[in-house]
């Protein structure tokens, strides 16, 4: 109970320092098993679309984020352990019989959706850099998973890369229309697809 109402709490903080509104094309919350993938230049941008989820998913979503900067303090440790049920990945120990994707999948079963942001490491603009593979691996595993697109506006001016404190900002969080991974559907054609999808959604 007491980690529902600090989550409830932190979403409302993240929801009004960055003034988020958010809009569903073609989509709708729901507690269905989901991977939530999205653009990164913002290391705020997992809280907010965390926050964006109506509650009874939040519950179920566990954002994927870079151990090292999550790990960096008591505050950031227990809200990525205690809050977001965060699936923490340590970027310095990825060997080929320990890959991330084999660790989601394990974390998640069939209960738990995730929040990815394919890119890697942040963007320093507005545009969208090329998605790295993972998210192709984890559709190939998984196919059942729905797969949501989702563009987050403006992190990158409320948090820029290099400074502590955010600048409350009006920003948007846009979920779009559900996709999968295509029978026989190259990595590389795939890859394009899911990264056209929240091209899409940021003039949508």
């Amino acid at each position: 109970m007491e980690t529902n109402i600090a989550g409830g709490i932190l979403a409302l903080v993240a929801r009004f320092l960055s003034g988020a509104s958010v809009r569903w094309i073609d989509c709708h919350p729901d507690p269905c098993q989901r991977v939530y993938f999205a653009n990164h230049t913002s290391h705020l941008d997992a809280v907010v679309l965390w926050s964006a989820l109506p509650p009874q998913v939040r519950a179920l979503t566990r954002p994927v984020a870079a151990k090292e900067y999550w790990m960096g303090g008591p505050v950031r440790q227990y809200l990525s352990r205690e809050v977001f049920n965060a699936l923490l990945i340590d970027r310095t120990e990825i060997k080929v019989h320990q890959s991330p994707v084999d660790l989601m999948i394990r974390e998640i079963g069939y209960k738990f959706s995730l929040i990815l942001f394919p890119e890697g490491g942040r963007s320093t603009g507005p545009d969208v850099g090329e998605f790295k593979s993972g998210l192709y691996y984890l559709s190939k595993k998984r196919p059942d998973l729905e797969l949501i697109p989702v563009h987050i506006d403006n992190m990158n001016r409320i948090l820029p890369r290099g400074e502590v404190l955010p600048v409350p900002m009006l920003t948007c969080v846009t979920f779009g229309p559900p996709m999968w991974l295509e029978r026989k559907e190259a990595k590389a054609e795939f890859l394009r697809r899911a990264r056209e999808a929240v091209v899409r959604l940021k003039e949508a």
